[in-house]
């Protein structure tokens, strides 16, 4: 027999939960609920460049000297470069 994974729905699988939140709503199990404390830090998505290892240690050695990370002064030109192209 399947663990069930659901204390609400008391199903095992992700299709079958599906299937009940389409047919429920949380009203109808809010007095069984409880009170949940959690941490949550939303991370920016992030997209990955291709960067000469020559300029790249230039911009290394550029942002500490200003403290700041290469990536947060890589993306201040970035977006001042496409102001100034009116973009």
């Amino acid at each position: 027999m399947k663990r069930v994974k659901s204390t609400v729905s008391k199903t095992s699988s992700y299709v079958q939960m599906g299937e009940y939140w389409d047919e429920h709503d949380l009203s109808d199990v809010w007095e069984s609920t409880e009170k949940a404390d959690f941490d949550f830090i939303a991370e920016p998505q992030v997209t990955y460049f291709a960067v000469e290892r020559s300029l790249s240690d230039k911009l290394r050695s550029m942002a500490l000297a200003q403290g700041m990370s290469a990536d947060t002064i890589l993306n201040l030109w970035i977006q001042e470069k496409m102001l100034s192209a009116g973009q």
